[in-house]
């Protein structure tokens, strides 16, 4: 609900490859598809500005800039202000501290349950700042011009006023997080909650690093699971609570109401900006322990992020700033939460203009737009060049909501794959967006099926081209099936064993055929009788001695053609065999008259028996 679960994006970078743009062609969005030359780009359920922060931060990169009109759709008004603070963080101006200063501090609040004394003042002096330029239209314009706030209702703009005034340090305003993660953490392991560290490692271990998640450690990630604090370093002390994380906020009086913490505990803030970096051998790892950490890799892509968003100039690392932590056990001193109230007097206060990122608008609407986007209404209608959507609205998807898509557009769909529920959960999620996109006539930017990974994010594209081609397709496949089959009896004829065999596998037997395979047979029986018996015998669908190759199935048939014979050669056996005796007989008889002597031998010896 928080973060994300998918790695930051380049919005525009993707689009680029998937339509095979070149910086010749002046750009996207220009022509038919986009009479405006900008590049609209929707984002429902991201939870966190991962997305917008890396594709500014890139932006310089490309020789052609169209304008960038972002439109941001969050499920709470707590959850647009938290997405307000962090990219004024991303964009706070470098007079303010340094680069590595901001990069702790979004760390800090992006995803830690308790944070540093010093973020818990950066919050509490932005939050003034931001509560000016919710109210105050000059104000936004001064500080911030690129962001729009026009598309909110007076609803939503009042959520975001109690947002920033509970953030303030008032002995009113409490908001006990190690008690509410305590709470959830009870509640989600129920009776193994006594024996957490073996449910966590069986998470991380058999779960998260099978699925994109090896570079998280154990000790991070167990240490997380068990207090919410995600990222730390050993100079830091966490222990003021992070109050972005508070979710329903209702006034009641001088005091809020609110739920707690509702965010997630099983997977971690480790996947917008910790699993994947430029530098391979912060990847290295040893005997099953990495060498960086999640929280090593976040810090280091964030100084690149930040740094770009500066100087719009490429970063080179440092190596020495990245500390190898991630076989190092740290010692973990226990968390000591104060609540006291915080003098307002004397806190520096940070209402410098953001920095400038000319053509580019982001817009933030009201959630009650999902529904108007899910029904397909008329005033979205072929409006989006770029659409992303979290993997916890995918219930709102359907025939209507692709109608807002232009006629050349991306569009993106997180999956549940840095989730922790089980392998055939994700599949049958995969399985049934999937589905839904080809129905929407959508095409997959890369042959899923024939890819067997693991993806975070499915890729699909819309184009003109998409139906006109899949109809193109089916009559060229139409039209082969003919050509295939008078192939396949042409093959049937000229090569009878072999086209007997191919009929014998697919189960389906030409009955034009059978009349040449049993003129074979009874020719090979003939010629070779011994080896046409064997053959007779065994009854077998395909020439196994003939074919020297391997199988995986033998495969056999019994006939009442074969039982016929069986008891044909029976019959002819017993009326051999009766023959054979009776010319036994005869011999013996031939015998007896032509050697006289000696029948009368016997005789004579048989009566001599007889006497005695």
């Amino acid at each position: 609900m928080f973060w994300g679960l998918s790695s930051a994006v380049d919005f525009y970078a993707e689009y680029v490859k998937a339509f095979k743009i070149k910086e010749e062609q002046g750009g996207c969005g220009d022509g038919a598809s986009s009479p405006s030359g900008a590049l609209n780009i929707l984002i429902c359920g991201g939870a966190d500005p991962r997305h917008i922060i890396k594709t500014l931060a890139k932006r310089y990169t490309y020789k052609s800039k169209p304008k960038l009109n972002i439109y941001v759709l969050d499920g709470c008004a707590e959850i647009v202000a938290r997405n307000m603070l962090l990219l004024g963080v991303a964009l706070e101006a470098p007079e303010s501290f340094s680069l590595g200063y901001k990069a702790h501090l979004f760390m800090d609040i992006y995803g830690n349950s308790l944070m540093r004394p010093s973020s818990h003042h950066y919050v509490a002096a932005k939050g003034r700042t931001l509560l000016k330029m919710v109210t105050d239209k000059e104000e936004l314009q001064r500080l911030a011009p690129m962001l729009s706030l026009e598309g909110l209702k007076y609803k939503e703009r009042d959520g975001l006023e109690m947002a920033f005034s509970f953030w303030q340090p008032q002995p009113w305003h409490q908001y006990n997080i190690a008690t509410y993660w305590e709470q959830r953490s009870r509640a989600l392991l129920g009776t193994r909650y006594d024996h957490r560290n073996g449910a966590f490692d069986w998470d991380l271990c058999m779960t998260l690093k099978e699925r994109e998640g090896q570079q998280i450690c154990s000790q991070e990630y167990r240490y997380w699971r068990e207090c919410g604090v995600a990222f730390v370093f050993p100079e830091y002390e966490q222990c003021k609570p992070n109050k972005t994380f508070a979710a329903g906020l209702v006034r009641d009086g001088r005091t809020y109401l609110h739920r707690g913490y509702v965010g997630d505990i099983q997977t971690g803030p480790f996947c917008g900006f910790g699993l994947r970096t430029t530098e391979e051998r912060m990847h290295n790892s040893a005997h099953g322990e990495n060498d960086y950490r999640a929280t090593d890799v976040t810090e280091r892509n964030l100084l690149e992020l930040f740094y770009e968003l500066q100087t719009q100039t490429a970063y080179e690392h440092d190596s020495t700033r990245s500390r190898r932590y991630g076989s190092v056990q740290l010692l973990m001193t226990p968390l000591l939460t104060h609540n006291e109230c915080d003098a307002g007097e004397g806190q520096v206060i940070y209402d410098r203009p953001w920095i400038q990122v000319p053509d580019v608008t982001v817009h933030y609407l009201s959630p009650m737009e999902m529904v108007q986007l899910q029904q397909g209404a008329a005033r979205w209608a072929n409006t989006f060049d770029i659409a992303f959507v979290a993997y916890n609205y995918f219930s709102f998807l359907g025939q209507e909501f692709f109608q807002t898509l232009r006629a050349q557009a991306l569009f993106l769909l997180e999956t549940k794959l840095l989730t922790v529920e089980r392998r055939d959960h994700v599949q049958d999620y995969e399985a049934k967006a999937m589905v839904l996109m080809k129905e929407a006539g959508l095409k997959a930017v890369i042959n899923y099926q024939a890819i067997n990974g693991k993806h975070m994010l499915l890729k699909y594209k819309k184009t003109e081209e998409a139906d006109t081609g899949e109809d193109k397709d089916e009559g060229v496949n139409s039209k082969a099936e003919p050509e295939a089959d008078a192939d396949a009896l042409s093959q049937t004829e000229t090569y009878p064993e072999v086209g007997q065999i191919y009929q014998a596998e697919d189960g389906q037997a030409e009955p034009e055929a059978k009349p040449e395979a049993d003129a074979d047979a009874e020719s090979q029986a003939d010629t070779y009788p011994a080896e046409g018996q064997i053959y007779q015998a065994e009854d077998a669908q395909a020439n196994y001695h003939a074919i020297n190759e391997k199988h995986k199935l033998l495969k056999y048939k019994k006939t009442e053609e074969s039982d016929t014979e069986e008891d044909k050669d029976e019959g002819d056996d017993a009326k051999a065999e009766h023959e054979a005796k009776r010319e036994g007989d005869a011999d013996a008889e031939s015998q007896a008259d032509t050697h006289p002597a000696e029948g009368q031998i016997y005789q004579a010896e048989e009566d001599a028996l007889e006497s005695n």
